[in-house]
């Protein structure tokens, strides 16, 4: 060993307590790993942290750090007491963009692994909020011999600063019964389009792609992506009476009333007396909560396809923001059906790249010139199933409703006049 072990008290005392530390992984890395070059950044990141903690000061800088051809996917970190903790003075991380659904086979896990520890700290993060695998802490000179080598075997940076981010998408189909849509291709199919967005920062600020495959959201896209996809249906559920019965005989009547029935926020269920299960589905909201407890005896209807909300957000400039509902439905089935999805993904993205402010995320653009206005730049029509209370809503204006209710409507009767003739 080059250094001395830093004596590090305070981060000690991280280590008390039930839960993991991530204290005790660095320390892994100092005292066990094989190369000493990792041993000696493990040691100084541990010191400067100690430093920073008995401060009360960060210490970490930016800077300019990139790859050939790309403007983003590095994130810089250089220390402001490299004197002090030399072998962590520079500590960059790198985004790396996972597969669709987070699917990986140990040889590609194994492959990245050695790659990290041949040219970074070997400190990995699965995943990183914005859903990249995080390599954290390498120097200016070899980011690009690590990027080099992973590249050479299939995996790109992903996004960092104002651009578009690496998207997420839940496990699925492949392993969900609740899935609605082919989560894995909307993600390929947005991603492959905005690439060059994502890698060369153009845009007023972060936007972030999001699919899940049905109204539980695991990939939490509804209050963290700028552009949520929903899986969804519309018709009926489907109900399994017989499960329903077998679900109730087991659990019992009272179990049932107090977990499911009551539990629906709009009192869309009712057990009758022969411990079947009625449905209002004209009041189902889709919120899945009693099919995540009777699985095999409630599920999504078969009339499937997608909800699509923009706007979600973290707290920045205006708080905390839900994705807003510009398409009540839409099917995901047809190469064409992705066309118009990427479509409208390229228009919200223009769209928001000429209108917003600097620093500027798109929901905050839609508070600040009106939801009716963003729909008619980004070309499309309002609905009446984007509003679920009119009288409450402050985008619409109650004048002239009943004549934009006609309209709809004959919009939609010649909608299926027309598909009916052809």
């Amino acid at each position: 060993m080059a250094n001395q072990h830093h004596d590090t008290p305070m981060l000690d005392e991280l280590e008390n307590g039930p839960w993991p530390s991530f204290i005790s992984g660095i320390k892994r890395l100092r005292d066990q790993h094989s190369d000493e070059r990792i041993n000696g950044m493990a040691n100084d990141l541990l010191g400067q942290l100690e430093h920073s903690y008995e401060t009360r000061k960060g210490y970490w800088k930016g800077g300019t750090v990139s790859v050939f051809g790309y403007g983003s996917g590095i994130i810089p970190r250089f220390s402001e007491v490299g004197s002090s903790f030399p072998e962590s003075k520079e500590f960059h991380t790198l985004r790396v963009q996972p597969p669709a659904g987070n699917y990986y086979t140990t040889d590609m896990l194994r492959q990245l692994g050695d790659s990290w520890e041949k040219w970074g700290s070997g400190l990995v993060t699965f995943h990183g909020q914005t859903g990249n695998i995080m390599f954290i802490g390498t120097t200016t000179d070899n980011t690009q011999h690590f990027f080099d080598e992973v590249n050479e075997y299939g995996w790109d940076l992903g996004g960092a600063g104002p651009c578009v981010r690496t998207g997420m998408s839940c496990v699925g189909a492949a392993r969900c019964e609740m899935s609605n849509i082919d989560e894995m291709r909307i993600h390929r199919t947005l991603l492959n389009n905005f690439t060059d967005d994502v890698h060369r920062p153009a845009l007023p600020y972060k936007f972030k792609f999001k699919v899940s495959g049905c109204g539980n959201d695991c990939m939490n896209s509804i209050e963290r992506s700028d552009f949520a996809i929903i899986g969804t249906w519309r018709d009926n559920m489907k109900v399994d009476q017989d499960e329903v019965k077998a679900f109730v005989e087991k659990k019992g009547r009272e179990y049932v009333i107090d977990n499911v029935v009551t539990r629906c926020p709009t009192k869309a269920l009712s057990l009758k007396d022969d411990n079947t299960m009625e449905v209002d589905n004209r009041n189902c909201v889709r919120c899945m909560h009693c099919m995540n407890v009777m699985v095999k005896a409630l599920g999504p209807g078969e009339d499937k396809g997608a909800t699509i909300l923009i706007g979600g957000k973290r707290t920045l400039k205006i708080g905390d923001l839900m994705g807003t509902v510009v398409v009540p439905f839409m099917k995901l089935e047809s190469d064409e059906d992705y066309e118009k999805l990427t479509e409208m993904a390229e228009e919200t993205i223009d769209f928001w790249a000429e209108n917003g402010l600097e620093h500027e995320r798109c929901g905050e653009m839609i508070e600040r010139i009106g939801l009716v206005n963003f729909l008619e730049g980004v070309g499309i029509e309002v609905d009446p199933n984007m509003v679920n209370d009119p009288r409450q809503s402050s985008y619409v204006r109650m004048d002239d409703w009943d004549q934009e209710a006609e309209k709809w409507f004959n919009r939609k009767a010649e909608e299926k006049a027309a598909a009916a003739a052809g």
